[in-house]
């Protein structure tokens, strides 16, 4: 959730006043937020979200460019905006970042701030004609005042409202392929890009949603599997595994069994599962010298057999026969010469919210180039693709579509 707006509106004392802490610097000095400022919180009854402070969008100057453009990166991987305006009003250039915010597609509501210090009145942007402006354009519009906290509990209210219906619906990730009582099994490697004592956080997600789903959830390594599946009374109603493995696991998995990968279930968790698979079919027409984007959603630091940085290059250049370059994007950076690219190919998104993941496929569409993901894309190279997909009802179409 971005709280956007100009310098000096109230954006850094709302944000307090919202998660009852006192979270960003608070200055009657204009520009005293300069990066985006995070901070999570317990939203209920819609759960934890992501609070961020940003940067005035009227900043000045060459730094404040530089600012200014690292809050509209925070809008593009936002669900949804609070539009902060002062005493002063929306004035044009509001008007103009809300009508941005909207082609956008992203949900706002307008938080006219300092509503202790503005009383009822005329003027060529007074509340009312704001009010007005908004209510034709079907975004909500609330008087608060951070300091008073006038309006706050009704900006929360707002807030749940406007969530995406899948953040207060839960989508299932894998429920829908299993029931109660069904067994799954969960793949695990333990390799060097294991996380040190724990899961990562696709495979936390899926064993809890077979958990609320009341199926019984299974977890071995790629080397048990076959003894695991000797040992259980009944089959499996469906097998579950890392990509990076899938080819081992795929041959000791009777074709009887469904099979599919964590990152093919997050292809359709965060993003679009029939777009990203048809994405993978780009595979076949690369040429010598073509660019291949690889964007992960996380920063850390690349072991000697990183999956993206490592593995998946080695496995595209196997499969293609052809000497590609690759480039390589983190965290929320992605690029903007998209043009440039023959393919993209995208981590699962753990990291990012849908509407983020969403933006990134529909802003590749619209260039041109198609996108898959990790585990689509490995599956692709080993064949496995088809199988992979058939649990959750997607059929192979061509990238054009």
């Amino acid at each position: 959730m971005a709280i956007a707006g100009a310098r000096n509106a109230g954006k850094s004392s709302l944000i307090n006043a919202l998660t009852g802490q006192d979270i960003a610097i608070v200055s009657e000095t204009p520009g005293t937020t300069t990066d985006p400022v995070a901070k999570h919180y317990e939203l209920l009854p819609l759960g934890p979200v992501t609070f961020y402070d940003t940067a005035g969008l009227d900043d000045e100057g060459a730094l404040g460019a530089l600012r200014v453009r690292a809050t509209r990166k925070v809008l593009l991987r936002a669900d949804l905006c609070v539009l902060v305006c002062g005493q002063a009003g929306l004035g044009g250039e509001g008007r103009a970042m809300l009508e941005e915010l909207r082609a956008l597609g992203l949900p706002v509501v307008v938080a006219a701030n300092k509503a202790d210090l503005c009383p009822p009145g005329g003027g060529p942007h007074s509340r009312e004609e704001d009010a007005a402006f908004c209510r034709e354009r079907g975004v909500p519009f609330l008087p608060v005042s951070a300091r008073t906290g006038r309006g706050v509990q009704e900006l929360k209210q707002a807030l749940v409202a406007l969530a995406p219906e899948e953040f207060r619906q839960n989508p299932s990730l894998v429920g829908d392929c299993v029931g109660g009582g069904d067994i799954v099994v969960c793949v695990v490697p333990i390799d060097l890009a294991a996380p040190k004592g724990r899961l990562i956080l696709p495979q936390v997600q899926v064993l809890r949603d077979i958990l609320d789903n009341d199926a019984l959830g299974l977890v071995v390594k790629e080397r048990e599997l076959e003894a695991a599946l000797t040992s259980l009374s009944r089959p499996p109603a469906l097998v579950i595994t890392d990509s990076q493995v899938v080819l081992k696991v795929a041959g000791d998995v009777p074709e009887s069994v469904p099979l599919t990968t964590f990152s093919t279930l997050f292809a359709r968790y965060k993003g679009d599962l029939a777009e990203l698979a048809a994405g993978a079919g780009a595979l076949d027409s690369l040429r010598d010298g073509d660019r291949v984007l690889v964007a992960e959603a996380c920063s850390h630091h690349p072991v000697a057999d990183d999956i993206g940085r490592v593995k998946i290059p080695r496995w595209f250049s196997q499969y293609t026969g052809r000497e590609l370059r690759f480039e390589f994007y983190a965290g929320h950076d992605f690029p903007e010469d998209l043009e440039g690219y023959s393919l993209a190919v995208h981590c699962g998104g753990c990291m990012i919210g849908r509407t983020e993941m969403l933006r990134r496929i529909r802003e590749c569409r619209r260039r041109g180039v198609p996108i898959t993901n990790y585990g689509v894309a490995i599956s692709k190279v080993q064949g496995l693709l088809p199988r992979v997909l058939r649990p959750l009802g997607i059929e192979l179409r061509d990238a054009d579509g």
